[in-house]
């Protein structure tokens, strides 16, 4: 059998920002990391990751972070992808944006669909597609005003990603139902929440191909 491509695709949770070490965890317990060591040999995970990245939206404060204008060619250069991992909408909380709970699941949704209408799955078949949903928010603290609202967002999301999801065919594992974003901001990952992902995508990715 030949190797199985993962490519994980998201935003600063994915590239390993840890506020209370003030920098990027090392690949290894990053948790594509840690999902590749999981998974073991005949898979290889790629690390897509992008502070600020967003899934459709542009911020007028940090360009280049619209998740929609990547995915496609990302896709195109990885192929034969055989699973995409969405980790994305923690960004799409900050008040600036303005945008609901709904809008941010048919952000997602929006992704989805690029990515199972790109055919860059193994013989130009769609790639199956998991997407995440998101841990709970912690002491946001310093960020509060810039994630004005978030809470009652954050709340939401998960009934209305679950819903998106299911009617376009893909995946959804529920990270917030067994972790929280770290207390040193809020909306990043500690080192341990990083294992605590990339085990739990592990055992989504074993059940999605036995």
């Amino acid at each position: 059998m030949s190797e199985r491509v993962v490519l994980c695709y998201g935003d600063s949770n994915t590239f390993g920002w840890v506020r209370a070490a003030e920098g990027r965890l090392e690949r290894a317990k990053r948790w594509p990391g840690v999902l590749a060591a999981e998974l073991g040999p005949g898979w290889h995970v790629i690390e897509e990751g992008l502070s600020g990245r967003t899934t459709v939206f542009d911020d007028p404060l940090e360009p280049d972070r619209n998740g929609r204008t990547y995915l496609a060619p990302c896709l195109a250069s990885h192929e034969p992808v055989d699973l995409v991992v969405l980790f994305l909408g923690t960004n799409d909380l900050k008040a600036r944006f303005g945008v609901n709970a709904s809008d941010i699941a048919a952000g997602a949704g929006v992704l989805v669909t690029i990515a199972l209408e790109s055919l860059a799955g193994p013989g130009m078949t769609p790639p199956r597609v998991l997407v995440l949903g998101l841990p709970r928010l912690g002491r946001l603290s310093e960020l509060a005003e810039m994630f004005s609202g978030a809470e009652e967002k954050a709340a939401r999301l998960p009934e209305h990603l679950r819903a998106v999801v299911a009617a376009l065919g893909a995946d959804f594992l529920d990270l917030g139902e067994s972790l929280a974003y770290n207390d040193a901001d809020g909306i990043h990952l500690d080192a341990s929440g990083h294992r605590t992902v990339g085990e739990a995508v592990a055992g989504a990715v074993r059940a999605l191909f036995p």
